[in-house]
């Protein structure tokens, strides 16, 4: 497999190239040059494998550089750590279904993929012969931050640093983050919005001054965030997972359209989706659910994506998003594969702060997506509808995703399938009050009356965070993220 920037289609790069880099040396994405495929006799049979065996095929169509036997291995000790099945999928009536992914040592779906990746680069960097250290720079929202630093702690070869909105994460993400244990990472908050991290971090992949320093550092700046592609195709092995559930539950037949509904922010996971379905998946619709900050429900509304709009902070933090780091991937597909278009893109996005992608092309965009988005007020209801309804309890950038498939309408009766990425116990306060009780002051008593109250079981190690000492305190302007990365660097290798 090979695979191809989203502004220069005639670079060509393996696999282990595209994910111990991350971004294309031209600022773009990786994208497979040509999709595998899977057809519907292989899906049917998935139903035999268990979760690991079914993620091992998926990613051993992306990664043909390992074997499976490599990758089920990969796999298995990935998700040993997992409350039980990785990704259980719940049935709540006879058409609605949710896809649990949070139930790996972080409580966030990016657990699904940031468990599996430092396994991977390191495969990855010893099939390639690579001797640098991969220093992982990574901006997050709330939920990858502790993913990548609970993945990447303690392995050889690898350092990460998180750089978080400072004010804009739950208080239990940023405990999560600042009580990390590892001699190879380090957490830093940046005054400012994700999107200001993440285009620090963006930049300081460009910096060739910055990548020379490191160099001397020994070290070799790749990505964790949803740009790399290591992340994705763990993630398209769970909408193959659900597909088959369902299937060896008699709820549909192979070939029988599904509908799945995401609440999304940079895009990455309901991106996943997409390629499931490019893969040979039968997707219906993907239902593309955001919070206050719906720049993506106004683009799949206008073709038009516009960054003249006002930052709101939520209490579905990790979807505070504006700048979708994925869409890139997504509007090269819908512009023919063409660099040279998605260049342009991201040129007037860059320069004038919006670009149109015209009517034509949104028309194709919306045969497969749908985009709505809901307030807090509205998903705070829509919180305390689904557990008074069905008894579920969800966390608020679920409950977005609830609203959403609510004002949704699936032709056909098609199955739909709400995908939850993060477990309540991260945000107890928000719940708590949606489902309208009163909420203490104390982070541990508002964990424990979540627990009393609705029986949702809170695991020892949350309540554990908040008697762990905070290990880094570090509050920086955005321009000083290079020269954070770069004294990250230069303290790994003193520490050799």
């Amino acid at each position: 497999m090979k695979y191809i920037s989203t502004r220069n289609d005639g670079l060509t790069v393996s696999g282990s190239t595209a994910v111990l880099t991350g971004l294309a040396p031209d600022g773009g994405l990786y994208v497979p040059q040509t999709f595998p495929s899977v057809s519907l006799d292989e899906i049917a049979k998935m139903t035999e494998l268990d979760y690991c065996e079914r993620s091992a095929r998926i990613m051993g169509l992306f990664f043909d550089e390992l074997s499976q036997e490599e990758l089920l291995d990969i796999a298995r000790k990935a998700y040993s750590s997992f409350d039980g099945d990785p990704a259980p999928l719940v049935k709540l009536d006879g058409g609605l279904y949710v896809l649990e992914l949070w139930h790996g040592k972080t409580h966030a779906f990016k657990d699904m993929a940031l468990s599996v990746l430092p396994l991977l680069m390191t495969a990855l960097k010893a099939k390639a012969g690579q001797k640098e250290r991969c220093l992982i720079p990574v901006a997050t929202s709330g939920d990858t931050g502790k993913a990548a630093l609970e993945g990447f702690s303690g392995v050889e070869g690898t350092g990460v640093i998180v750089f978080y909105p400072d004010g804009g994460v739950s208080r239990t993400q940023r405990r999560q983050m600042v009580t990390t244990l590892g001699d190879n990472v380090s957490v830093v908050a940046v005054k400012g919005n994700f999107d200001d991290a993440q285009t620090a971090v963006k930049k300081a992949f460009g910096d060739e001054a910055l990548r020379a320093s490191l160099a001397a550092y020994g070290c070799k700046m790749t990505g964790a965030n949803s740009i790399n592609l290591g992340r994705l195709a763990p993630q398209v092995a769970y909408y193959f997972s659900a597909y088959a559930d369902l299937i060896g539950g008699g709820q549909i037949k192979p070939g029988d359209k599904v509908d799945f509904c995401v609440p999304t922010g940079n895009l990455g996971n309901i991106l996943a989706g997409h390629y499931a379905m490019r893969v040979g998946l039968p997707v219906g619709t993907l239902v593309c659910a955001s919070n206050d900050n719906n720049v993506l429900t106004d683009f799949l509304e206008s073709g038009v994506y516009s960054l003249d709009r006002e930052f709101i902070k939520t209490t579905s933090p990790s979807m505070d998003i504006l700048v979708s780091s994925n869409l890139e991937r997504l509007l090269f597909e819908f512009a023919g594969r063409k660099s040279s278009v998605v260049s342009e893109w991201m040129r007037e996005l860059r320069e004038n702060g919006s670009y149109d992608i015209g009517k034509e092309r949104l028309a194709e965009v919306r045969k497969i997506f749908y985009g709505g988005y809901a307030k807090q007020k509205e998903y705070a209801e829509t919180l305390d509808e689904v557990y008074e309804e069905y008894g579920y309890l969800a966390d608020p950038h679920t409950a977005v995703a609830f609203n959403v498939c609510e004002k949704y309408a699936s032709p056909d009766g098609r199955p739909v399938v709400v995908v939850s990425t993060a477990s309540p116990v991260k945000f107890a306060s928000t719940v708590l009050e949606s489902i309208g009780e009163s909420v203490p002051a104390d982070d541990v008593a508002a964990l424990r009356k979540m627990e009393e109250v609705t029986a949702f079981p809170v695991p020892d190690s949350v309540y554990a965070l908040f008697g762990m000492k905070e290990r880094f305190g570090k509050v920086i302007e955005v321009s000083e993220v290079s020269d954070a990365v770069k004294e990250f660097a230069r303290a790994l290798g003193d520490g050799e």
